[in-house]
């Protein structure tokens, strides 16, 4: 794959965690509108290779992190590197949703109006793209007002998806967000990332190896803090190159 077709750019990458060292030279190109999924072994190192994508690492004092993370060109690790510009491109959807203590209509209009959106036109018009893009407007639109922690927990979800698309983003992180909900919810999702590809990149670390055949575009085999293999979905499951991944996804029918 050409650099310049990489959304995500990954070079000698090294993040050492209270003195452990988690990912291990790391290099990898991740594609524009496409989605890639992270798997492996619990403990490989899926969801820390995530966090480095948009700086989670930041707020921990004993993490240290070499070598150079770029999206679109822009190494995001460069002191220079406006962190809130970065992740303004990201929209992080985590293992359980986690909507805000307010209405439905004011979850998604939080970032909006956070980044200097006050009409209510603009934020009507914001709030019922992003519910449809959801695939939460039908189901929502006659209690906007209602608190968000009412909804389901697949609900909650997708509302969580909306509220980080109502900001604009570039691409979408998505740390096992299927896990917690019920078989129903998590179609749902994982038909929303299929449709989402279209606009936006996107990143999913799972467990799940029929969710990865099912979603994913490319697939990252990661294992002992390091990449094992990368290629297309079909190809990392049905021929594997690397004898680590014949043994992680063997018994795996695509």
């Amino acid at each position: 794959m050409t650099k310049d077709k990489a959304h995500i750019s990954v070079q000698d990458l090294n993040v050492h965690i209270g003195g452990n060292h988690i990912l291990k030279d790391i290099n990898i190109d991740i594609p524009n509108k496409s989605v890639t999924s992270i798997i492996g072994p619990s403990g490989c190192g899926k969801t820390t290779l995530l966090k480095t994508f948009n700086r989670l690492h930041d707020t921990a004092a004993d993490v240290k992190v070499t070598g150079k993370v770029l999206v679109d060109g822009e190494d995001i690790y460069d002191p220079n590197t406006e962190i809130t510009h970065i992740r303004k491109k990201m929209g992080l959807l985590s293992q359980r949703p986690y909507p805000l203590p307010m209405s439905i209509y004011d979850n998604v209009a939080y970032g909006p109006r956070i980044h200097g959106i006050r009409k209510k036109q603009d934020l009507d018009i914001i709030v019922e793209k992003q519910l449809k893009a959801t695939a939460l407007w039908n189901e929502v639109k006659d209690r906007l007002n209602s608190s968000a922690t009412r909804l389901s927990i697949g609900q909650q979800q997708r509302l969580c998806l909306a509220r980080g698309l109502a900001v604009g983003p570039e691409i979408i992180l998505g740390d096992e967000s299927t896990s917690a909900l019920d078989p129903v919810s998590t179609s749902i999702i994982e038909d929303l990332f299929v449709k989402l590809k279209q606009d936006y990149s996107i990143v999913l670390v799972t467990h799940i190896l029929r969710q990865a055949a099912r979603v994913s575009d490319y697939i990252i085999f990661v294992y002992n803090g390091r990449i094992v293999e990368y290629g297309k979905t079909e190809q990392v499951l049905r021929d594997p190159h690397e004898e680590l991944t014949k043994e992680y996804v063997k018994g795996y029918i695509v």
